[in-house]
């Protein structure tokens, strides 16, 4: 371990990772027990030093440094293998897209997130989230993952595309995007490009998904353009956009590559957080007891709306720390644009940088007792002693993420309009373990809806 300031004469602690075997480094150690091996490094230094095949890669361990990452996006664009790996899949939107053109999507993008967008936006949810509470059974098994990844894949693509959306086009979003999900996590995670080259089954499905959401967007797509109509939803205010700066408009390619980021970002991303939030619950009765108080006292058996969102503090507190302890967003890449320096490291143009909100969220020094679930850890005078940049579950900068707001409130709805319907026990013998895919998944989750209370008035 070495000391080095930084141009402030700030002290960071710069340390490289032992256990680095030759040509493939820590790789393997990275690709099978992630979690666990990111999760050790903090306690080595500030800024650790791993090696990915032949070429050195950098962890920021501090909030301060990743601060330094994130916030200037010029220097640390977006970069490295997994978004190399995503660019044929996703397009150039905002995921994949470098600094020049972020800025420009970003400013164009945004519009369609606004306050009063999100409004409507939360009236599908709404809907979706009271249909979908009918659809469970007392005593009968759910797997709750493929639950909530069926509830946010009809929210995103009913926000995508509006309430006259073709159910058929509904079901092929709901039927193609968790294998499309899957391949492109299976081609991220392949520095040699060579399974998705094989003649394989698993090839073969993503390859036919991946065609068939390309077909349906270029289809709706076409539709919005010749009706010409605000239909409310997301793609209309995609069309409508135009830059501030040129008065350009998105052409159909670039509103493509936006839906298809859109869809992968607005559906894996919350189901997996809802997930692991019922999970948590169901092991935390005293936090599942106050999410069932306060249900009961601000809704009276009616279905939340928008208007109840702000009412419904303690139900967003836990999936505040849901997102805490298991951030869907676990690592993603940034890759230097020039020569620079970061925690008094010097650092040359195309080194790649890991951010690891997982790793940040649970060290001690920032987050006490981190492994414990704790939603009042996020009561407005607890909060306020949270470390600057220590929370990240949706990025920070430039890049954060434009549909947080979308998801917290779709997240608060689910959460209320299911547990004041049901309560969901896990199925005796079933375990679970995080897994570091795509998004931070749980896997399998069989669980036990229960009924708390007569069906919910509807007025």
């Amino acid at each position: 371990m070495r000391t080095r300031p930084d141009a402030t004469g700030r002290s960071w602690q710069f340390v490289k990772a032992p256990g680095g075997l030759p040509l493939v480094g820590h790789a393997l150690q990275l690709a099978r027990r992630p979690l666990d091996f990111l999760a050790s490094l903090p306690a080595l230094g500030d800024l650790v030093e791993l090696r990915l095949g032949t070429k050195p890669t950098y962890l920021p361990c501090h909030p301060e440094l990743v601060q330094q990452v994130l916030l200037n996006a010029r220097v640390y664009d977006t970069g490295g293998p997994v978004k190399e790996k995503a660019r044929p899949i996703l397009g150039n939107g905002l995921i994949t897209s470098d600094w020049a053109d972020h800025r420009r999507q970003r400013r164009m993008v945004q519009p369609a997130f606004h306050s009063a967008r999100i409004a409507t936006y939360a009236e599908v949810m709404h809907e979706e989230c009271a249909a979908h509470a009918e659809t469970w059974q007392a005593g009968r098994p759910v797997d709750v993952g493929d639950a909530m990844q069926a509830l946010t894949a009809r929210v995103t693509a009913r926000a995508l595309f509006s309430t006259e959306m073709a159910p058929h086009s509904v079901a092929e979003i709901q039927r193609s995007l968790p294998v499309m999900v899957r391949g492109a996590f299976r081609r991220a995670m392949d520095p040699t490009g060579v399974l998705a080259r094989l003649p394989l089954a698993a090839n073969r499905e993503f390859e036919s998904a991946l065609t068939r959401l390309h077909v349906l967007i270029e289809g709706i797509v076409e539709d919005y353009r010749r009706s010409g109509e605000d239909r409310g939803d997301l793609l209309s205010a995609l069309l409508a956009a135009r830059d501030e700066e040129d008065g350009g408009a998105m052409t159909d390619q670039e509103v493509h590559d936006q839906v298809m980021t859109l869809l992968l970002a607005g559906v894996e991303t919350t189901a997996s957080a809802l997930t692991w939030a019922w999970h948590l619950l169901a092991a935390h009765p005293e936090a599942e007891e106050r999410l069932h108080a306060e249900v009961d006292e601000v809704l009276g058996g009616r279905i939340p709306t928008y208007a109840d969102v702000p009412k419904l503090a303690h139900t967003q507190r836990i999936f505040t720390e849901t997102l805490r302890l298991y951030p869907p967003a676990w690592m993603y890449t940034r890759m230097t644009t020039e020569p620079t320096e970061l925690g008094g490291h010097r650092l040359g143009a195309g080194v790649d940088i890991l951010i690891s909100p997982y790793v940040i969220h649970r060290i001690p020094e920032f987050f006490p007792h981190p492994e414990s679930f704790d939603p009042d850890r996020w009561l407005p005078e607890r909060a306020k002693d949270v470390a600057r940049g220590s929370y990240l579950p949706f990025g920070a900068g430039s890049r954060k993420c434009i549909g947080d707001v979308f998801g917290m409130t779709e997240a608060t709805l689910a959460l209320a309009t299911l547990a004041a319907r049901w309560r969901l026990r896990p199925l005796p013998g079933s375990r679970v373990s995080p897994r570091a895919e795509m998004s931070l998944t749980a896997g399998p989750l069989p669980m036990v809806p229960e009924p708390r209370s007569p069906a919910i008035n509807r007025s």
